[in-house]
């Protein structure tokens, strides 16, 4: 793949196309990305069908960014791939404007999981696949099982399961994503996801709680730590929240996990 630089990311976000405007947004570049973040907390955020989650000291900023870049992909994918039962089709248009954003993704491909997962609910299916990744970083790990047990409690009726319901399922298939923001010693910008596909023989309801059955749930999944450019991202960060004008009301929620 050709080397991606600020003026390549901004070509292609010129060439981008996004569903048309459905949900009440904001009306400028700058209340687009006006997310109720906060360096000095640890925060998570539901972006569409995607949960981050912030370890405290990722800037304003980088926790803008994620998002910002987060539901530019969605909302690119939705538009790209039109029946939301062709989960893989999806993700490959999600990972490739990442990638055309200056996210480095080494591994893009994805394996079946169901045997691991069989007779557990999805939510500890996903903690299955976090323990792997995160294992080697208590911290993180922590966080990201917090805001997982957080989702858990709440009702259904709750902003943020509203968002992840509508955005991640449709009849029998479903896909969502977890992600973990945070800052090395060296102060390089990671970011840990996790991406799942989901399918099943019968009519999906909530998501997290679905028990695995391996004759009847086909389960995917791929995870890995991702860099990101910052010099890439810099230079198109005004282009991308100009692109979510009018299209990040609805699909974002924040909650401070301490």
């Amino acid at each position: 793949m050709p080397q991606i630089s600020a003026v390549s990311a901004g070509r292609f976000l010129e060439g981008l196309k996004l569903p048309a405007v459905k949900r009440g947004g904001f009306e400028s570049a700058e209340e687009a990305s006006a997310f109720d973040f906060d360096a000095f907390k640890t925060q998570a955020t539901v972006v569409g069908s995607e949960v981050v989650s912030f370890v405290k000291g990722v800037s304003v900023e980088r926790r803008q960014d994620i998002v910002n870049c987060a539901l530019l992909a969605q909302l690119a994918a939705d538009s790209k791939v039109k029946d939301r039962a062709k989960l893989i089709d999806w993700y490959d248009v999600y990972f490739d404007v990442l990638t055309n954003l200056g996210w480095v993704i080494q591994d893009k491909g994805f394996a079946s999981y169901e045997e691991e997962a069989n007779g557990l609910e999805a939510h500890e299916a996903i903690l299955k696949v976090a323990t792997v990744l995160l294992g080697a970083s208590p911290t993180a790990l922590a966080i990201v099982t917090s805001t997982i047990e957080a989702m858990k409690s709440m009702d259904a009726d709750n902003p943020w399961i509203t968002i992840f319901d509508r955005e991640s399922r449709s009849a029998e298939a479903a896909r969502f994503q977890i992600a973990l923001a945070e800052q090395d010693a060296n102060g390089q910008f990671m970011v840990s996801m996790m991406a799942f596909a989901l399918k099943a023989e019968f009519t999906l309801t909530q998501v997290l709680f679905l028990k695995i059955r391996a004759e009847n749930v086909s389960l995917k999944h791929r995870s890995g730590s991702v860099t990101i450019n910052e010099d890439v991202l810099a230079g198109v960060r005004d282009k991308i929240r100009a692109k979510l004008i009018g299209r990040t009301s609805g699909f974002v929620d924040a909650l401070d996990l301490d």
